[in-house]
């Protein structure tokens, strides 16, 4: 369910950022709350804020519950490579675009954790150095990459998996670590409503469609923005 609710306000996100926004009723106000005036467009935006911390949520429960973390990541660089070309015609309409898309982001998160995992046993001095160097490293990549959400996105997978034994903490900081707060914030109460266990979908068919979900989405919207909008 977890998942199911990712991809939905994921596209509800984008489905207002790069086709609604461009249709000007949808970004008149239709609700306002004393001087603060909501149109269809900021809902769906505020709405599609919840998705980045489930996500992130998601990618640490597969880290700690994977039996093979390096097919884990081989695929999380997959379809980060797959994902590219969606979404620098999204962004850009064209074939490059100077951002990278999200994946590259829970990639780097993902290894990140790999690192923390891996020296997590060891107490010399050296071991500790070596391991914060390996993640000043990532977290140049995640900003000269500039993936998606960037410094802050690669900072808050490492978050979210070293409090995950604390779900109060984890959620209080979790939102405070958010670009939108507590927008974004909301999405710590389907977070932990999660019983630990695994959820109905199951399969190689399903997890590869949910990670398929993202790049087919996204050219599925640059191609409804041009037949629409021309643009």
């Amino acid at each position: 369910m977890l998942k199911l609710l990712a991809v939905i306000v994921m596209l509800i996100d984008h489905t207002a950022a790069f086709v609604l926004y461009l249709y000007k009723p949808a970004t008149q106000p239709i609700l306002f709350i004393g001087s603060y005036e909501l149109s269809l467009y900021k809902i769906m935006r505020y709405i599609g804020r919840t998705a980045f911390p489930i996500f992130v949520f998601l990618l640490v429960e597969g880290f700690c519950h994977t039996h093979n973390k390096k097919k884990y990541g081989r695929n999380l660089l997959i379809f980060a490579m797959i994902s590219e070309i969606p979404w620098n015609l999204l962004h850009s309409g064209n074939f490059f675009y100077d951002k990278q898309n999200v994946f590259f982001t829970l990639l780097l998160g993902y290894i990140g954790m790999v690192v923390i995992e891996s020296y997590q046993d060891t107490k010399t001095v050296l071991c500790k150095i070596k391991q914060a160097v390996i993640l000043f490293v990532l977290l140049l990549l995640s900003m000269l990459l500039k993936a998606d959400y960037g410094i802050v996105g690669f900072g808050y997978v490492l978050l979210i998996y070293i409090l995950r034994d604390n779900c109060i903490l984890q959620a209080v900081l979790g939102i405070c670590f958010l670009p939108s707060k507590w927008i974004g914030g909301a999405a710590f109460i389907p977070i932990n409503l999660y019983n630990g266990k695994r959820g109905f979908i199951k399969g190689n068919i399903a997890k590869y469609l949910f990670y398929g979900f993202y790049p087919l989405h996204l050219i599925c919207l640059y191609i409804i923005r041009r037949m629409i909008f021309g643009v």
